[in-house]
């Protein structure tokens, strides 16, 4: 039974282990495809393909362009090689079977005001991932490529305890809409990266449910950034999401504090949270060494809303109001259940899910003015 037992484990770990090398092996090969048609690299580009593969495309004299992708290299053999071209490339999906996959890219061209949506067939030749097909559609945009970073926890728990909690998902959503519908690009980065915990989901609203039905936006949930794969002068603003989750492993996180201050400093970029969200900005340092939120005024969830009694408090780490409090900062909200945003220069906080879409807007309209 013991051996049986091992052997299965082995199994899984092994297949989990399998998967997640595949998964690495596609991003990479459509990485080659996107870094090679967004700066002029040929060989970039013939890496990701298979050497017989077609691609499928639109043309106002045709029902359906074919072209050969050698014939589709050559394009991008006139450019200047190495030279941004202007074309903003990320994966949206991935989806794999053994040894075939199909994928998503979004390709924005801003200055052109053009999205297109590239969909892949690939498969495993020869231990190597290649796409074999690839076809697009392009449509009018208002993506700008202007990028903000939501940063969400891994914790599925309250500290230690069993009791269950994770990131609001309400919060994530309300800005989420906010920031697409406004043209920004929106990326997801957690301590551990990979899949959170999601909370206070509720599809009886319709929004929630419009987006809990999203592949490809759970798709980002569940695909989220290590902390080491970030590059920071890509963003305008971190966004810190609330919920239980909020309160672990992302406050005292080194390399998400960097982040976020390199954004403020170097980048001349805004710092905003939501909820107990506000957790991951107690900490924070600026390069004087004082704490960002000195002589700040500050919103979040405020202490005395808290159940003083509930289970789940006895494992908070601290308490965000009176830890802002202690270190120079003037925690500001408002009454249960209402709207509150507080702005201090580029600090924009609010103090519930309610929040969530007024912070988001007090972001874009600061970003628009001096940017």
């Amino acid at each position: 039974m013991k051996k049986t037992f091992l052997a299965i484990l082995f199994a899984l770990v092994s297949n989990l282990c399998f998967s997640q090398s595949d998964q690495v092996l596609i991003e990479n090969c459509i990485q080659n495809y996107i870094e090679g048609t967004s700066y002029n690299k040929p060989d970039h580009i013939s890496k990701a393909f298979y050497s017989e593969a077609n691609l499928f495309l639109s043309h106002k004299e045709k029902p359906l362009w074919i072209v050969p992708i050698s014939e589709y290299v050559s394009w991008y053999e006139k450019g200047n090689k190495g030279v941004f071209n202007g074309r903003l490339g990320r994966i949206i999906s991935i989806e794999s079977y053994n040894d075939i996959a199909v994928a998503k890219a979004e390709i924005l061209i801003p200055e052109k005001k053009q999205e297109f949506m590239d969909m892949f067939l690939l498969k495993k030749i020869q231990g190597e991932w290649k796409i074999i097909s690839k076809s697009a559609s392009s449509k009018t945009s208002n993506k700008s490529g202007k990028k903000i970073l939501f940063i969400v926890s891994n914790a599925h728990y309250y500290g230690n305890s069993t009791i269950s909690t994770g990131n609001s998902f309400a919060e994530i959503v309300n800005a989420y809409d906010t920031f697409v519908n406004s043209g920004y690009t929106v990326d997801f980065v957690s301590p551990k990266g990979g899949a959170i915990p999601l909370a206070y989901i509720n599809t009886s609203d319709s929004l929630q449910k419009q987006y809990v039905y999203n592949r490809d936006f759970m798709y980002a949930l569940e695909h989220t950034v290590k902390p080491e794969e970030i590059d920071y002068t890509m963003y305008k603003a971190v966004h810190y999401i609330g919920g239980g989750s909020a309160m672990y492993d992302v406050p005292e996180n080194s390399a998400i504090q960097r982040i976020a201050m390199q954004v403020y400093e170097d980048n001349n970029g805004i710092i905003s949270s939501v909820c107990h969200g506000t957790a991951g900005i107690v900490n924070l340092k600026t390069k004087n060494g004082k704490f960002l939120v000195e002589g700040k005024k500050i919103s979040g969830y405020p202490d005395s809303f808290e159940k003083q009694d509930g289970e789940y408090f006895k494992h908070f780490p601290f308490l965000i109001q009176k830890t802002i409090e202690e270190r120079g900062g003037h925690f500001k909200f408002s009454k249960k259940n209402e709207a509150y945003v507080e702005q201090d220069g580029r600090i924009i906080t609010g103090q519930n899910f309610q929040s969530s879409n007024g912070v988001a807007l007090k972001i874009i309209e600061w970003i628009e003015k001096n940017n």
